[in-house]
């Protein structure tokens, strides 16, 4: 190896100032883009106020009523189910939920694990002096209906069976029926439909609305 190869002359200290200069700005310019490329990413994984708002469907007053008749023996609500998506228009959609006129108290008691532990809700279980029920069985997704001669919910796809207020009795499905969320928003009831993961014991969200 040559003399010139073997040392390279690193300029004079002005001439390295300017290099050290050059470095750190394109390192400063690329940290300024990767964080202008986070930064929207991060902000179109929070769902913002709007989008959540947007997400419950207010009953109408015949929806409402069909709901008051509801006693500890479940009835099927119709309503309209209104969906916002950030990436496609808002839509509606008919669909069905399953009341019972309930108290916490009794809840808490038949299914505690609902209130506890990993398969907890992040909101009222009753509200309105009622709950709300998913229609879709949380073993694989099947609409399961009340059954009146046996005085249960049951599944016609796996056989999964569920009392009146949703405790898993029979069947392969891994936990009891998923509540829906219920409010009163300036004197309109509410509900939002939220689809959880199938065929585990814990409430996972996987869309809201």
């Amino acid at each position: 190896m040559g003399h010139a190869e073997a040392y390279k002359d690193p300029g004079t200290p002005e001439e390295q100032s300017r290099r050290t200069f050059m470095v750190n700005a394109v390192l400063a310019l690329g940290g300024v883009i990767s964080l202008g490329l986070v930064i929207p990413l991060v902000d179109s994984l929070i769902p913002s106020e709007d989008a959540t708002g947007g997400a419950w469907s207010p009953l109408t007053p015949d929806e409402w009523a069909a709901l008051q008749k509801a006693t500890d023996k479940p009835i099927k609500v119709t309503f309209t189910l209104h969906s916002v998506d950030g990436y496609l228009p808002p839509s509606d959609d008919e669909q069905f939920v399953w009341a019972i006129k309930a108290d916490e108290a009794t809840f808490k008691a038949q299914r505690p694990e609902l209130f506890d532990g990993s398969g907890k809700v992040p909101y009222p279980v009753v509200n309105l002096g009622f709950t709300i029920f998913s229609p879709i069985c949380p073993h694989l997704g099947c609409r399961f209906s009340w059954v009146d001669a046996q005085s249960k919910f049951i599944c016609p796809c796996h056989g999964s069976e569920f009392s009146n207020i949703g405790a898993h009795e029979a069947g392969p499905a891994p936990r009891g029926l998923d509540p829906l969320p219920l409010r009163d928003l300036n004197g309109k009831a509410e509900l939002t439909w939220i689809e959880y993961k199938q065929n585990t014991p814990d409430h996972i969200v996987l869309r809201i609305g």
